[in-house]
Protein backbone atom coordinates (compact mmCIF):
# COMPACT_ATOMS: atom_id res chain seq x y z
CA UNK A 1 0.00 0.00 0.00
CA UNK A 2 1.09 3.41 -0.86
CA UNK A 3 2.03 6.20 1.78
CA UNK A 4 -0.72 8.34 0.26
CA UNK A 5 -3.38 6.09 0.44
CA UNK A 6 -2.55 5.00 4.32
CA UNK A 7 -2.71 8.76 5.29
CA UNK A 8 -4.04 9.28 8.70
CA UNK A 9 -4.81 12.48 10.57
CA UNK A 10 -0.21 13.02 10.87
CA UNK A 11 2.80 11.30 9.88
CA UNK A 12 6.06 11.33 12.04
CA UNK A 13 9.26 11.35 9.87
CA UNK A 14 12.10 9.17 11.04
CA UNK A 15 15.54 10.84 9.95
CA UNK A 16 17.33 9.09 7.64
CA UNK A 17 20.97 9.72 9.37
CA UNK A 18 22.41 9.07 6.18
CA UNK A 19 22.17 10.85 2.15
CA UNK A 20 19.06 10.45 0.64
CA UNK A 21 20.40 9.52 -3.16
CA UNK A 22 17.87 8.34 -5.52
CA UNK A 23 16.00 9.50 -8.27
CA UNK A 24 12.22 11.49 -7.88
CA UNK A 25 10.36 13.48 -10.52
CA UNK A 26 8.35 16.66 -9.83
CA UNK A 27 5.11 16.64 -10.76
CA UNK A 28 4.21 18.90 -13.63
CA UNK A 29 3.81 22.80 -12.86
CA UNK A 30 0.30 23.84 -11.11
CA UNK A 31 0.99 26.64 -12.44
CA UNK A 32 1.53 26.45 -16.06
CA UNK A 33 -1.22 23.22 -16.16
CA UNK A 34 -3.98 25.72 -14.64
CA UNK A 35 -2.96 28.37 -17.85
CA UNK A 36 -2.73 25.97 -20.06
CA UNK A 37 -6.24 24.41 -19.65
CA UNK A 38 -7.43 27.59 -19.63
CA UNK A 39 -6.09 28.61 -22.66
CA UNK A 40 -6.81 25.37 -24.15
CA UNK A 41 -11.10 25.98 -23.26
CA UNK A 42 -11.47 29.43 -25.08
CA UNK A 43 -9.39 27.83 -28.44
CA UNK A 44 -11.31 26.30 -30.70
CA UNK A 45 -10.67 23.01 -31.57
CA UNK A 46 -8.81 19.85 -29.52
CA UNK A 47 -5.34 20.51 -27.27
CA UNK A 48 -3.24 17.84 -25.63
CA UNK A 49 -1.57 18.60 -22.97
CA UNK A 50 1.36 16.72 -21.55
CA UNK A 51 3.09 16.49 -18.41
CA UNK A 52 0.44 17.91 -16.61
CA UNK A 53 0.15 18.10 -12.85
CA UNK A 54 -3.34 15.78 -11.55
CA UNK A 55 -3.94 17.13 -8.18
CA UNK A 56 -6.54 19.35 -6.27
CA UNK A 57 -5.74 22.46 -7.90
CA UNK A 58 -6.03 21.40 -11.31
CA UNK A 59 -9.22 19.12 -10.99
CA UNK A 60 -10.57 22.08 -9.66
CA UNK A 61 -9.97 23.93 -12.95
CA UNK A 62 -11.05 20.72 -15.21
CA UNK A 63 -14.19 20.32 -13.42
CA UNK A 64 -15.50 24.11 -13.96
CA UNK A 65 -14.45 24.08 -17.98
CA UNK A 66 -16.89 20.99 -17.83
CA UNK A 67 -19.51 23.05 -16.10
CA UNK A 68 -18.83 25.84 -18.82
CA UNK A 69 -19.33 23.29 -21.48
CA UNK A 70 -15.91 22.37 -22.30
CA UNK A 71 -14.82 18.46 -22.64
CA UNK A 72 -12.11 17.39 -20.36
CA UNK A 73 -10.26 13.81 -20.80
CA UNK A 74 -7.72 12.53 -18.97
CA UNK A 75 -6.52 9.84 -20.93
CA UNK A 76 -3.12 8.96 -18.38
CA UNK A 77 -2.21 10.02 -15.39
CA UNK A 78 -0.40 13.50 -16.53
CA UNK A 79 -2.51 13.56 -20.05
CA UNK A 80 -5.54 16.23 -20.62
CA UNK A 81 -7.25 15.97 -23.79
CA UNK A 82 -9.39 19.57 -23.67
CA UNK A 83 -12.11 20.40 -26.70
CA UNK A 84 -14.38 23.00 -27.01
CA UNK A 85 -15.54 25.46 -29.82
CA UNK A 86 -14.44 28.59 -27.74
CA UNK A 87 -17.68 29.70 -26.06
CA UNK A 88 -18.07 29.36 -22.26
CA UNK A 89 -21.36 28.64 -21.35
CA UNK A 90 -22.93 29.75 -17.60
CA UNK A 91 -23.12 26.85 -15.25
CA UNK A 92 -26.24 25.96 -13.42
CA UNK A 93 -24.77 25.98 -10.20
CA UNK A 94 -21.93 28.34 -8.82
CA UNK A 95 -18.39 27.07 -9.72
CA UNK A 96 -16.88 25.89 -6.55
CA UNK A 97 -12.80 26.31 -6.24
CA UNK A 98 -11.86 24.85 -3.05
CA UNK A 99 -8.91 27.20 -1.78
CA UNK A 100 -7.06 27.24 -5.93
CA UNK A 101 -6.12 30.58 -6.03
CA UNK A 102 -4.92 30.56 -9.65
CA UNK A 103 -7.73 28.38 -10.83
CA UNK A 104 -10.45 31.56 -9.02
CA UNK A 105 -8.45 34.55 -10.34
CA UNK A 106 -8.47 33.27 -13.29
CA UNK A 107 -11.77 31.76 -14.05
CA UNK A 108 -13.01 35.13 -12.35
CA UNK A 109 -11.95 37.15 -15.18
CA UNK A 110 -12.89 34.08 -17.92
CA UNK A 111 -15.86 33.91 -16.51
CA UNK A 112 -16.81 37.81 -18.75
CA UNK A 113 -16.54 35.45 -21.95
CA UNK A 114 -19.79 33.32 -20.31
CA UNK A 115 -23.12 33.31 -21.87
CA UNK A 116 -24.72 34.83 -18.96
CA UNK A 117 -23.94 35.04 -14.78
CA UNK A 118 -21.45 33.02 -13.13
CA UNK A 119 -20.46 32.35 -9.30
CA UNK A 120 -17.02 31.96 -8.52
CA UNK A 121 -16.86 30.27 -4.98
CA UNK A 122 -14.38 28.70 -2.72
CA UNK A 123 -13.81 27.31 0.68
CA UNK A 124 -13.44 29.23 4.20
CA UNK A 125 -10.00 29.40 3.26
CA UNK A 126 -10.24 30.99 -0.17
CA UNK A 127 -13.18 33.36 1.06
CA UNK A 128 -10.46 35.13 3.38
CA UNK A 129 -7.90 36.00 -0.10
CA UNK A 130 -8.54 38.85 -1.49
CA UNK A 131 -9.69 39.48 -5.16
CA UNK A 132 -10.98 43.29 -5.38
CA UNK A 133 -8.27 44.38 -7.31
CA UNK A 134 -9.32 42.01 -10.28
CA UNK A 135 -12.79 42.35 -9.75
CA UNK A 136 -12.03 46.28 -10.00
CA UNK A 137 -10.30 46.09 -12.90
CA UNK A 138 -12.71 44.03 -14.94
CA UNK A 139 -15.08 46.88 -14.12
CA UNK A 140 -12.93 49.11 -16.06
CA UNK A 141 -13.28 47.03 -18.98
CA UNK A 142 -16.95 46.78 -19.08
CA UNK A 143 -17.47 43.57 -17.25
CA UNK A 144 -20.17 43.55 -14.41
CA UNK A 145 -18.48 41.76 -11.14
CA UNK A 146 -19.37 42.08 -8.12
CA UNK A 147 -17.82 40.88 -4.49
CA UNK A 148 -19.71 42.30 -1.15
CA UNK A 149 -16.31 41.28 0.86
CA UNK A 150 -13.39 41.95 -1.19
CA UNK A 151 -13.10 38.24 -1.58
CA UNK A 152 -14.51 34.96 -2.91
CA UNK A 153 -17.82 34.39 -3.99
CA UNK A 154 -17.87 36.73 -6.97
CA UNK A 155 -20.77 37.17 -9.32
CA UNK A 156 -19.60 37.87 -12.87
CA UNK A 157 -22.17 38.79 -15.11
CA UNK A 158 -21.05 37.32 -18.25
CA UNK A 159 -22.26 38.77 -22.38
CA UNK A 160 -19.71 36.44 -23.76
CA UNK A 161 -17.82 39.56 -24.82
CA UNK A 162 -14.65 42.41 -23.81
CA UNK A 163 -14.36 45.56 -24.83
CA UNK A 164 -10.81 46.63 -26.09
CA UNK A 165 -9.22 49.57 -24.34
CA UNK A 166 -6.89 50.32 -21.46
CA UNK A 167 -7.04 48.66 -17.76
CA UNK A 168 -4.93 49.61 -14.66
CA UNK A 169 -4.37 46.59 -12.03
CA UNK A 170 -2.91 46.71 -8.57
CA UNK A 171 -0.54 43.53 -8.55
CA UNK A 172 1.24 44.46 -5.61
CA UNK A 173 -0.92 41.92 -4.11
CA UNK A 174 -0.86 39.17 -6.79
CA UNK A 175 0.32 38.47 -10.58
CA UNK A 176 -2.16 36.66 -11.21
CA UNK A 177 -4.64 39.31 -11.18
CA UNK A 178 -2.34 40.71 -13.92
CA UNK A 179 -2.21 37.41 -15.36
CA UNK A 180 -6.17 36.76 -15.52
CA UNK A 181 -6.67 40.02 -17.68
CA UNK A 182 -4.11 38.85 -20.21
CA UNK A 183 -5.59 35.94 -20.43
CA UNK A 184 -8.94 37.56 -20.89
CA UNK A 185 -7.40 40.49 -23.29
CA UNK A 186 -6.49 37.72 -26.08
CA UNK A 187 -10.23 37.27 -26.82
CA UNK A 188 -11.15 40.69 -26.66
CA UNK A 189 -13.40 42.73 -29.09
CA UNK A 190 -9.92 45.15 -29.92
CA UNK A 191 -6.62 45.64 -28.55
CA UNK A 192 -6.55 45.80 -24.81
CA UNK A 193 -3.19 47.44 -22.56
CA UNK A 194 -2.59 46.36 -19.52
CA UNK A 195 -0.71 48.31 -17.08
CA UNK A 196 0.57 48.31 -13.25
CA UNK A 197 -0.61 50.81 -10.92
CA UNK A 198 2.55 50.69 -9.51
CA UNK A 199 5.98 49.36 -9.63
CA UNK A 200 5.04 46.34 -7.00
CA UNK A 201 3.76 43.04 -8.18
CA UNK A 202 3.66 39.70 -6.91
CA UNK A 203 6.22 37.38 -8.44
CA UNK A 204 6.70 39.15 -12.12
CA UNK A 205 8.15 35.73 -13.20
CA UNK A 206 4.59 34.43 -13.70
CA UNK A 207 3.60 36.67 -15.54
CA UNK A 208 6.64 36.10 -18.35
CA UNK A 209 4.98 32.13 -17.97
CA UNK A 210 1.28 33.39 -18.87
CA UNK A 211 2.51 35.71 -21.79
CA UNK A 212 4.29 32.32 -23.16
CA UNK A 213 1.25 29.82 -22.71
CA UNK A 214 -0.62 32.59 -24.47
CA UNK A 215 2.22 32.86 -27.48
CA UNK A 216 1.91 28.70 -27.33
CA UNK A 217 -2.03 28.93 -27.79
CA UNK A 218 -1.39 31.85 -31.07
CA UNK A 219 -2.07 34.71 -28.74
CA UNK A 220 -0.65 38.07 -29.35
CA UNK A 221 1.31 40.04 -26.33
CA UNK A 222 4.40 41.95 -25.66
CA UNK A 223 5.37 44.42 -23.39
CA UNK A 224 5.09 48.56 -24.29
CA UNK A 225 6.63 49.45 -20.56
CA UNK A 226 7.92 48.67 -17.52
CA UNK A 227 4.73 47.02 -16.20
CA UNK A 228 2.93 47.38 -19.02
CA UNK A 229 1.75 45.05 -21.92
CA UNK A 230 -0.81 45.06 -25.04
CA UNK A 231 -2.32 42.05 -26.12
CA UNK A 232 -4.11 41.67 -29.32
CA UNK A 233 -7.84 40.50 -30.01
CA UNK A 234 -6.48 36.88 -32.08
CA UNK A 235 -8.38 35.02 -29.91
CA UNK A 236 -6.42 31.32 -29.25
CA UNK A 237 -6.61 28.08 -31.44
CA UNK A 238 -5.71 24.93 -30.33
CA UNK A 239 -2.04 23.32 -29.70
CA UNK A 240 -0.63 20.56 -28.08
CA UNK A 241 1.33 21.35 -25.09
CA UNK A 242 3.69 19.98 -22.77
CA UNK A 243 4.17 21.16 -19.34
CA UNK A 244 7.11 21.44 -17.58
CA UNK A 245 8.14 20.31 -13.98
CA UNK A 246 7.10 22.18 -11.30
CA UNK A 247 9.65 24.17 -9.90
CA UNK A 248 8.15 25.01 -6.41
CA UNK A 249 8.00 21.07 -6.07
CA UNK A 250 11.53 20.79 -7.04
CA UNK A 251 13.10 22.66 -3.97
CA UNK A 252 11.68 20.25 -1.83
CA UNK A 253 13.46 17.81 -3.41
CA UNK A 254 16.71 20.02 -3.79
CA UNK A 255 16.76 20.73 -0.03
CA UNK A 256 16.41 17.43 0.41
CA UNK A 257 19.71 16.28 -1.03
CA UNK A 258 21.18 19.18 0.56
CA UNK A 259 20.10 19.03 3.53
CA UNK A 260 21.54 14.96 3.96
CA UNK A 261 24.20 15.49 1.68
CA UNK A 262 22.33 13.06 -0.77
CA UNK A 263 21.90 13.01 -4.77
CA UNK A 264 18.12 12.84 -6.28
CA UNK A 265 18.02 12.89 -9.90
CA UNK A 266 15.05 15.17 -11.08
CA UNK A 267 15.44 13.81 -14.26
CA UNK A 268 15.03 18.00 -15.35
CA UNK A 269 18.03 20.39 -15.50
CA UNK A 270 18.14 23.57 -13.26
CA UNK A 271 18.87 25.37 -16.07
CA UNK A 272 15.73 23.87 -17.63
CA UNK A 273 12.81 25.61 -15.09
CA UNK A 274 11.05 28.81 -16.25
CA UNK A 275 9.43 29.06 -13.52
CA UNK A 276 10.94 32.10 -11.13
CA UNK A 277 10.89 29.45 -8.25
CA UNK A 278 13.96 27.81 -10.00
CA UNK A 279 16.38 31.04 -8.82
CA UNK A 280 16.05 29.34 -5.20
CA UNK A 281 18.40 26.38 -6.45
CA UNK A 282 21.34 28.38 -5.74
CA UNK A 283 20.21 29.15 -2.31
CA UNK A 284 19.77 26.13 -1.51
CA UNK A 285 22.99 24.74 -2.54
CA UNK A 286 24.46 27.29 -0.25
CA UNK A 287 23.49 25.86 2.95
CA UNK A 288 24.82 25.87 5.97
CA UNK A 289 25.49 29.07 4.67
CA UNK A 290 22.73 31.27 3.63
CA UNK A 291 22.92 34.77 2.79
CA UNK A 292 22.14 37.21 5.81
CA UNK A 293 18.86 37.86 3.77
CA UNK A 294 16.87 36.45 1.36
CA UNK A 295 14.48 38.86 -0.77
CA UNK A 296 11.54 36.53 -1.46
CA UNK A 297 9.64 38.72 -3.59
CA UNK A 298 10.05 36.87 -6.63
CA UNK A 299 10.00 33.22 -5.58
CA UNK A 300 7.32 33.47 -2.72
CA UNK A 301 6.53 29.57 -3.14
CA UNK A 302 10.25 28.63 -2.40
CA UNK A 303 9.99 31.18 0.87
CA UNK A 304 8.67 28.18 3.16
CA UNK A 305 11.41 25.79 1.92
CA UNK A 306 14.22 27.96 2.54
CA UNK A 307 12.53 28.68 6.15
CA UNK A 308 12.64 25.58 7.06
CA UNK A 309 16.24 24.95 5.69
CA UNK A 310 17.16 27.87 7.65
CA UNK A 311 16.01 26.99 11.40
CA UNK A 312 19.38 24.73 11.17
CA UNK A 313 21.50 27.35 8.92
CA UNK A 314 24.89 28.37 10.48
CA UNK A 315 23.78 32.22 11.01
CA UNK A 316 19.79 34.02 11.29
CA UNK A 317 18.59 34.58 7.93
CA UNK A 318 15.77 37.54 7.74
CA UNK A 319 13.11 37.01 4.39
CA UNK A 320 12.18 40.16 3.27
CA UNK A 321 9.89 40.73 0.26
CA UNK A 322 7.01 38.56 1.87
CA UNK A 323 4.16 40.66 2.75
CA UNK A 324 2.59 38.07 0.14
CA UNK A 325 2.67 35.38 2.01
CA UNK A 326 -0.40 36.39 4.13
CA UNK A 327 -2.53 36.11 1.36
CA UNK A 328 -1.40 32.72 0.44
CA UNK A 329 -3.40 29.40 1.20
CA UNK A 330 -2.96 30.66 4.56
CA UNK A 331 -0.99 33.46 6.82
CA UNK A 332 2.33 31.74 5.67
CA UNK A 333 4.37 33.93 7.68
CA UNK A 334 2.11 33.49 10.87
CA UNK A 335 2.63 29.60 10.24
CA UNK A 336 6.11 29.89 9.75
CA UNK A 337 6.50 31.68 12.37
CA UNK A 338 4.53 29.44 14.63
CA UNK A 339 5.67 26.06 13.41
CA UNK A 340 9.11 26.95 13.17
CA UNK A 341 9.27 27.93 16.65
CA UNK A 342 7.76 24.00 18.29
CA UNK A 343 10.82 23.49 17.17
CA UNK A 344 12.99 25.82 19.91
CA UNK A 345 11.32 28.77 20.93
CA UNK A 346 11.89 31.72 19.17
CA UNK A 347 13.69 29.88 16.35
CA UNK A 348 11.76 32.34 14.02
CA UNK A 349 9.73 35.52 14.37
CA UNK A 350 7.39 38.16 12.69
CA UNK A 351 9.34 41.34 12.54
CA UNK A 352 6.79 43.90 10.54
CA UNK A 353 6.34 42.16 7.23
CA UNK A 354 9.60 40.33 7.22
CA UNK A 355 10.37 36.81 8.77
CA UNK A 356 13.56 36.48 10.80
CA UNK A 357 14.55 32.79 11.27
CA UNK A 358 17.99 32.82 13.97
CA UNK A 359 19.24 29.10 12.94
CA UNK A 360 20.62 26.83 15.41
CA UNK A 361 22.48 23.97 13.75
CA UNK A 362 22.81 22.45 17.07
CA UNK A 363 19.43 20.96 16.54
CA UNK A 364 20.60 18.41 13.61
CA UNK A 365 20.48 15.47 15.11
CA UNK A 366 18.26 16.55 18.09
CA UNK A 367 15.08 14.93 19.75
CA UNK A 368 11.43 16.37 19.97
CA UNK A 369 8.22 15.85 20.49
CA UNK A 370 6.29 18.42 18.27
CA UNK A 371 3.20 18.05 16.39
CA UNK A 372 3.50 20.58 13.56
CA UNK A 373 -0.24 22.20 12.26
CA UNK A 374 -0.31 22.68 8.27
CA UNK A 375 -3.55 25.13 8.50
CA UNK A 376 -4.55 23.06 4.89
CA UNK A 377 -1.87 24.30 3.38
CA UNK A 378 0.41 21.89 1.29
CA UNK A 379 3.45 24.10 1.75
CA UNK A 380 3.75 23.79 5.29
CA UNK A 381 3.31 20.56 5.05
CA UNK A 382 6.36 19.90 2.55
CA UNK A 383 8.12 22.23 3.79
CA UNK A 384 8.26 21.32 7.11
CA UNK A 385 8.47 17.73 6.83
CA UNK A 386 12.31 18.57 5.68
CA UNK A 387 12.88 19.51 9.67
CA UNK A 388 11.88 15.58 9.97
CA UNK A 389 14.87 14.80 7.97
CA UNK A 390 17.07 16.04 10.44
CA UNK A 391 14.79 15.91 13.72
CA UNK A 392 13.35 12.98 15.24
CA UNK A 393 9.95 13.61 17.23
CA UNK A 394 8.49 15.75 14.23
CA UNK A 395 4.96 14.90 13.26
CA UNK A 396 2.98 16.35 10.54
CA UNK A 397 -0.62 16.87 10.99
CA UNK A 398 -3.35 16.68 8.02
CA UNK A 399 -0.22 15.01 5.54
CA UNK A 400 -3.08 14.63 2.91
CA UNK A 401 -3.08 18.38 2.52
CA UNK A 402 -0.15 18.09 0.00
CA UNK A 403 -2.74 16.67 -2.39
CA UNK A 404 -3.47 20.16 -3.82
CA UNK A 405 -0.19 20.41 -5.45
CA UNK A 406 1.59 16.88 -5.03
CA UNK A 407 -0.43 13.82 -3.75
CA UNK A 408 2.28 12.01 -4.32
CA UNK A 409 4.70 13.71 -1.84
CA UNK A 410 4.43 11.11 1.05
CA UNK A 411 5.21 8.56 -1.59
CA UNK A 412 8.26 10.17 -3.08
CA UNK A 413 9.66 10.41 0.78
CA UNK A 414 9.09 6.81 1.02
CA UNK A 415 10.55 5.74 -2.05
CA UNK A 416 13.97 7.79 -1.04
CA UNK A 417 14.18 5.31 2.22
CA UNK A 418 12.63 7.90 4.40
CA UNK A 419 10.31 6.02 6.77
CA UNK A 420 7.42 7.29 7.35
CA UNK A 421 5.15 6.23 10.49
CA UNK A 422 1.42 7.10 9.85
CA UNK A 423 -1.34 7.46 12.68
Amino acid sequence: MSARTSLGRAVEIVPPHRPLIGAARPPGSKSITNRALLLAALAKGESRLTGALKSDDTARMAESLIAMGVSVEEPDTATFVVRGDGRLRAPEQPLFLGNAGTATRFLTAAAALADGPVVVDGDAHMRKRPIAPLVQALGRLGVEAETLSGCPPVTVRGTGHVAGGRVEIDGSLSSQYVSALLMLAGRADGPVDVALTGADIGARGYVDLTLAAMRAFGGEAEATGDGAWRVQPTGYRASNYHVEPDASAATYLWAAETLTGGRIDQGVAVDAFTQPDAAAHALIAAWPNLPSAIDGSQMQDAVPTLAAMAAFNATPVRFVGVANLRVKECDRLRALSTELSKLKPGLAVEAGDDLLVTGDPSLIGARVAVEIETYADHRIAMAMSLAGLLMDGVTILDPACTAKTWPEWWDVLASLGVELRFH
